[in-house]
């Protein structure tokens, strides 16, 4: 990935070879200054919920005649993630807290996957709504087992200190909700009834099998009249 420049004069001692070439991949700064009351008011738009993200995704697209605030808002986020990746390079505690909260996004997606085994987590509907409901459902199962989780593990530190143990808060640090080896999916099914023996079958049908007049078989279009 190349970062863009904030001036094609601007070059850099070591790390230009991240900017590509000079002169290329430039934030239009003037652009920005000049759109900005546009930018403005759209954010705050979104902020008061007058527009919804989607609905702005829908207007403001590459496509739309050219569009200004477009380009404005797309320098806006290059300027943004350069700033952040600058820093990601330069800063290593912050290196590590990223990659700490990397895994814990990864481990619950991992998890979630995991809890939404049906159809091999194949969404088999086209609808959007539809898959929209199923993201949100297996977002609600896989938080209401996490809470379960966590319930749990609260109540056997509980148990230890009680039995004498000492808790180390960097050991309880370490310890993940996203267990899966006491979680049984499939459910539990009893089989202590498999030995009882059932009454024996009774075919006997509390039903009058008189035989019917030819009249009767007639009318119920069972039988030939002569």
């Amino acid at each position: 990935m190349t970062l863009p420049r904030p001036s094609k004069q601007t070059e850099y001692v070591h790390i230009d070879a991240l900017f590509g070439e000079p002169g290329k991949n430039v934030i239009d700064f003037d652009l920005i200054e000049t759109q900005f009351r546009h930018l403005m008011r759209v954010a705050v738009s979104v902020r008061e919920g007058a527009i919804s993200s989607s609905t702005l995704l829908k207007r403001l697209r590459p496509g739309s005649r050219k569009n200004a605030t477009y380009a404005a808002f797309r320098d806006v986020g290059r300027v943004i993630r350069t700033v952040q990746l600058l820093r990601y390079l330069s800063d290593g505690p912050l290196r590590r807290r990223v990659t700490a909260a990397t895994n814990k996004v990864e481990s619950f997606n991992r998890f979630s996957q995991w809890i939404g085994f049906g159809n091999r987590g194949i969404s088999a509907d086209n609808d959007p709504i539809e898959q929209e409901k199923a993201m949100k459902f297996n977002a609600l199962l896989t938080n209401a087992v996490i809470f379960h989780s966590a319930l749990d593990i609260a109540e056997i530190v509980r148990q230890l200190l009680e039995e004498g143990w000492e808790i180390d808060p960097e050991d309880l640090a370490h310890i993940s909700p996203y267990l899966t080896e006491h979680i049984n999916r499939f459910g539990e099914y009893s089989t202590h009834e498999l030995g009882i023996q059932p009454d024996a079958y009774d075919p006997k049908l509390d039903v009058d099998v008189t035989p019917l007049r030819e009249q009767d078989l007639i009318a119920a279009g069972l039988g030939q009249a002569a």
